[in-house]
């Protein structure tokens, strides 16, 4: 006995699950975007395709007796609907696309059979076309698996779109991961080592890295660092940072992102201050150096850093030309050779070295007989401003000249005395090295400007020579 027949909206509802919307994973038949492997959530988690696992039941036999029920019109009407929604997906793929136009433009027989076996077929196609475009946006693991996939069955093919797409994805994502630490150069040796060997190994190798040895290799990484810290710092350094090897890693951490910045600039605050009580510390390191105690660490660091060397050298340059200025041929040939050649190193090595050499030649030329009688301190070679018969002023002469006896300096340039000995200051190292010699205050006014009468002559010299 027959059932009673149903009217065509409640057969159309009947039949709708099984026969109108078999095509449940159409969305994932068309290109994804540029730029990513496949389909993805904001959670990472792959989106469930699982229509996608085998062909879907096509229900021939309910259409078929759903097609007794409802009357040909509106079964026709309803297939054409369904076409129509399925060519509205963006994510349909172009042979399934094609297909279903072509059962657009024919009977409602075309209709039915595409629905229920050429969608299917057409899928085939477009999800290896799918397999080949997340392929040529993945990594290595994504091309590789995709590759076996498309080697394989229909069903691997379903599979890769399923799961096995983002399970690669995963491998390459913490691949990517593990070579942005190995390249950052904040890194430390051991998390490098580790690293290296993740990379040598596959998926469980990566994710054992990131989930357990990064964080264990950095915890020792750090504790190194602190050790050197320790070993180099400062008193305010190596206070904190023996405080923070008694402590745990969270203290460690600390030192390194907080601790060691504070201190440093604590200790560098106090070496300023030393800088500044040293008599030897020229005008310009002592202007720089107050200025960098009114900023803050920034400032500080920048002044020992920066500023210090700089400074030092334009303070020698200028020593350099006082004692130019007040010389003998000797020490003013050295010192112009010094100044010609520009560097910071020519003029302190002409500081530390040449000035002695140089003072002594002419020493020895100012001995010789018909200069002067060498009987107690030898006698001053004349200076650029220093004519026979005056007497050098005793303010700028280079260095000072010590003695066990009194001495008589004469208007002829030879100096007699009754002592028995006589010693020649040598200069150490100068602009708050700790050298003795021409000191900053020697000379008053008179020194200051011969220096800089020194130096507008080698600016202009060097100007006539550019």
């Amino acid at each position: 006995m027959k059932l009673p027949r149903v009217s065509a909206v409640v057969a159309a509802a009947v039949l709708a699950p099984a026969v109108l919307f078999p095509s449940a994973a159409s969305a994932a038949d068309a290109p994804q975007p540029v730029g990513v492997s496949g389909p993805d959530t904001a959670s990472g988690s792959a989106p469930d395709t699982s229509a996608r696992e085998t062909p879907r039941d096509t229900g021939k036999d309910t259409v078929k007796d759903a097609a007794e029920d409802a009357g040909p019109a509106d079964q026709e009407k309803q297939d054409r609907a369904e076409i129509q929604r399925i060519l509205a997906d963006p994510a349909t793929g172009p042979k399934v696309r094609e297909t279903a136009e072509k059962a657009l433009k024919g009977t409602a027989a075309d209709l039915r059979h595409f629905l229920l076996v050429g969608l299917e077929e057409a899928r085939r196609p477009d999800n290896r076309l799918l397999v080949v475009q997340i392929a040529d946006r993945g990594g290595p693991a994504v091309r590789k698996a995709a590759d076996t996939a498309l080697r394989g069955t229909y069903q691997d093919v379903l599979d890769f779109l399923k799961t096995g797409q983002y399970v690669a994805r995963a491998e390459d994502q913490d691949r990517a991961e593990v070579e942005r630490i190995l390249a950052d150069p904040e890194s430390g040796p051991g998390v490098r080592e580790a690293a290296e060997k993740a990379l040598k190994g596959g998926a469980a190798e990566l994710r054992a890295f990131l989930a357990v040895e990064l964080a264990k290799q950095r915890a020792i990484d750090n504790q190194v660092r602190v050790a050197q810290f320790l070993a180099t710092g400062g008193p305010a350094v190596r206070a904190a940072a023996l405080k923070a090897l008694n402590g745990d890693d969270a203290a460690v951490l600390k030192f390194l992102t907080e601790g060691r910045a504070a201190a440093q600039a604590e200790d560098d605050r106090a070496e300023i201050l030393r800088i500044l009580a040293d008599p030897e510390s020229g005008p310009g390191v002592r202007a720089a150096a107050e200025k960098a105690l009114k900023g803050g660490a920034a400032e500080l660091r920048h002044f020992l850093t920066v500023e210090l060397a700089r400074q030092r050298g334009d303070d020698n340059r200028v020593r350099l030309a006082q004692i130019m200025a007040a010389g003998g041929p000797a020490v003013r040939e050295a010192a112009g050779k010094a100044l010609d050649d520009g560097s910071d190193a020519a003029v302190l090595t002409f500081l530390t070295e040449g000035w002695a050499r140089a003072r002594a030649q002419d020493e020895a030329a100012a001995a010789k007989p018909g200069t002067g009688t060498d009987t107690g301190t030898p006698a001053q070679p004349a200076g650029p401003q220093q004519e026979q018969g005056t007497q050098q002023p005793q303010a700028v002469r280079p260095a000072a000249l010590t003695g066990t006896g009194t001495g008589t300096t004469t208007g002829t340039g030879s100096t007699t005395g009754t002592g028995t000995t006589t010693t020649v200051a040598v200069p150490g190292t100068l602009a708050a090295t700790g050298t003795e010699g021409l000191g900053w205050e020697a000379g008053g006014a008179a020194a200051a400007l011969a220096a800089g009468a020194a130096l507008v002559a080698l600016s202009r010299r060097r100007s006539t020579e550019g």
